[in-house]
């Protein structure tokens, strides 16, 4: 008898992991193809307040799904998108957009990685530079008088010159 049920353990091991793990998909219908659409954008534009790197579409917190709610809410009152975005601004705070506006308070977050890319290219500049300039051990005039021999030889080498 025992076995006989030695199967019956990994098959029930099998079926159980390869069953659903209890997410379940919110599926939500508008009656006009438009509002669908600005729901389904609504949703990916706006951040998860508690997940923080997740969309509202992505997410599967509680608050995730309130925000949806109140988001198909919204829309199905004949909100347009400015309506739905101001609504959850001035709830919840500019954090809740994934693309923040260009306000007095987030123009540091915009023109940063500008900022940075120019201070870099200055300074790589700046340092190739000072790089060509190393000290070679010459003095400015035994640099300018070798120039000048060489303009002089046209870079061929002198008949006193040792070979």
């Amino acid at each position: 008898m025992r076995r006989a049920l030695s199967w019956l353990l990994p098959v029930l091991l099998l079926v159980g992991a390869s069953a659903p793990a209890g997410a379940r998909v919110e599926v939500v219908q508008f009656d006009d193809p438009e509002r669908q659409a600005l729901y389904q954008e609504m949703i990916r534009e706006l951040r998860c307040l508690v997940c923080q790197n997740q969309n509202l579409a992505d997410s599967d917190a509680d608050l995730a799904r309130d925000l949806r709610r109140r988001t198909r809410e919204l829309v199905e009152e004949g909100k347009d998108r400015d309506e739905v975005v101001e609504y959850m601004v001035s709830r919840y705070g500019e954090f809740v957009l994934y693309r923040p506006r260009l306000t007095a308070g987030t123009i540091f977050l915009w023109f940063s990685p500008v900022v940075l890319f120019l201070f870099l290219v200055w300074w790589v500049i700046r340092w190739r530079r000072q790089a060509s300039r190393a000290e070679t051990g010459y003095s400015a005039n035994e640099l300018r008088r070798a120039r000048e021999l060489l303009q002089e030889d046209g870079n061929q080498p002198r008949e006193d010159s040792p070979r």
